[in-house]
């Protein structure tokens, strides 16, 4: 999109009189920046707020897409940016979450479950139904063998000690505790998270 020699002026202008303003202690000065530039930098894009995939902080990230320029007509992310309305991250991001938008849309991205038969030195796409079918077997059967009811002494332990479970850090509280129960209820004692729950 071609900017007009207007458009500059009235964003040098609002960056001009934004960081004066910011300058003289007044709050709000970069939300107004925000909201003047927006509009001219992503106009046809379509915005939806999300969190940052990558870490137990879960900032706030504003995602913009559009169909434009591609061939097959499905939206793709253009731009993602910090989501200066939430009370985690404030518009900031670190490192890896300004640098989202390269994973988005990178060629190696996984998008749908893979599975590798034994002896086979490939995998091949399968159906969402049957990687859960065969997880759920597979710990059914491992659960089943290697369940421990007493220990040594006796005492009802309850435990499942041959399987481990990597929970996802970027759920709120309510969800982490959920997942936190879910799986200490099976007797598995191999839980993580980056959010160390």
């Amino acid at each position: 999109m071609a900017v007009t020699r207007r458009q500059f002026m009235k964003v040098s202008a609002a960056g001009l009189a934004a960081s004066s303003v910011g300058a003289l202690g007044f709050m709000g000065a970069g939300e107004g920046l925000a909201a003047g530039v927006r509009p001219y930098r992503l106009e046809k894009a379509t915005e939806t707020r999300n969190t940052c995939p990558y870490c137990a902080v879960a900032c706030g990230v504003l995602v913009y897409s559009s169909s434009e320029g591609t061939k097959d007509g499905k939206a793709k992310v253009i731009h993602i940016e910090g989501d200066s309305d939430n009370p985690i991250n404030r518009g900031t991001l670190c490192a890896r979450g300004a640098a989202s938008l390269g994973f988005a849309n990178s060629p190696n991205r996984l998008q749908y479950p893979m599975h590798r038969k034994p002896g086979s030195d490939k995998f091949e796409r399968v159906s969402w139904d049957f990687a859960m079918e065969r997880i759920a077997k597979l710990a059914k059967e491992d659960r089943d063998k290697n369940f421990i009811t007493k220990n040594r002494d006796g005492v009802t332990v309850n435990r499942w000690l041959t399987t481990g479970f990597f929970a996802g850090s970027s759920c709120s509280n309510e969800a982490g505790y959920l997942t936190y129960k879910a799986i200490r209820s099976t007797g598995i004692l191999a839980l993580e998270d980056q959010a160390r729950i």
